[in-house]
């Protein structure tokens, strides 16, 4: 493990913003640019210099404050090569399989197409930690602004084989709202129940709900659990496809 260390605050509505530092080097990377202003304090006041922007999809909350913080700082803007043509000024344009390193501590690059078509997400093994995006939330996942329910599926599914003690670090909070629609589609699952249950409890203190883990989304979240049998037999779909069942899951949250 390097000395890495994670600071994690609100930005916009409902944005999380991240700053990763390795200690080792000195240098800083912000995962996303959704609010500039309050990314650039987080750093001064941790006495962090933003050296990389790590973007994960083209969005405005996600890429909207890369000029600023460039401009403020010369950082290095790090982006999927898929969406070059949305994201101005890239550096380093990433590709599935990619290495991006912060100092001594390496972030593999995971193409997860879906929510945008060019979407990647960032996955550190030597720190257990992924920051995901927009693709995979605590108890929910991104909506298919541009992917197809097949490429979702595939996306999800590759992040689940992470290790369960994955931390999983997602840019929303949408916790207690998943949670809601959860129960509406498996409302017997005890690890749910549970789950929402220290949601709605933290919540109520004000407090966050992300980081989760793969773990904990694999017991609990119903987009990464069309095979389920119960979830099946709720939907009607008891003999459809994996990709068929996580569609009408995707589908029933749009409308929920």
């Amino acid at each position: 493990m390097s000395e890495l260390s994670i600071r994690q605050f609100p930005c916009l509505s409902d944005n999380y913003g991240f700053l990763i530092h390795d200690a080792a080097s000195g240098e800083t990377a912000t995962i996303d640019t959704p609010d500039p202003d309050r990314i650039l304090a987080e750093a001064k006041a941790a006495g962090w210099t933003i050296t990389q922007i790590w973007n994960t999809h083209h969005h405005f909350d996600h890429a909207g404050g890369n000029a600023a913080i460039k401009a403020a700082t010369g950082a290095r803007i790090v982006a999927p090569a898929y969406e070059s043509d949305r994201i101005p000024g890239i550096d380093q344009p990433v590709s599935d399989g990619d290495s991006v390193w912060l100092g001594k501590t390496e972030a593999k690059v995971i193409f997860t197409p879906g929510h945008t078509s060019g979407h990647i997400v960032y996955n550190l093994p030597g720190e257990q930690v992924a920051f995901v995006g927009d693709t995979l939330f605590a108890l929910g996942c991104g909506r298919l602004f541009e992917g197809t329910p097949q490429q979702m599926w595939t996306s999800l599914s590759r992040l689940a084989m992470l290790p369960d003690d994955t931390v999983i670090y997602c840019a929303h909070e949408y916790t207690q709202a998943n949670a809601r629609f959860a129960l509406s589609v498996d409302p017997d699952n005890p690890a749910l129940q549970a789950y929402a249950a220290t949601v709605e409890a933290r919540r109520a203190r004000g407090e966050a709900t992300v980081p989760t883990t793969i773990a904990h989304e694999k017991a609990a979240n119903p987009f990464l659990r069309p095979a389920d049998r119960a979830i099946r037999d709720r939907l009607g779909l008891a003999d459809a496809s994996d990709t068929d069942v996580f569609a009408e899951i995707r589908r029933r949250k749009d409308i929920f």
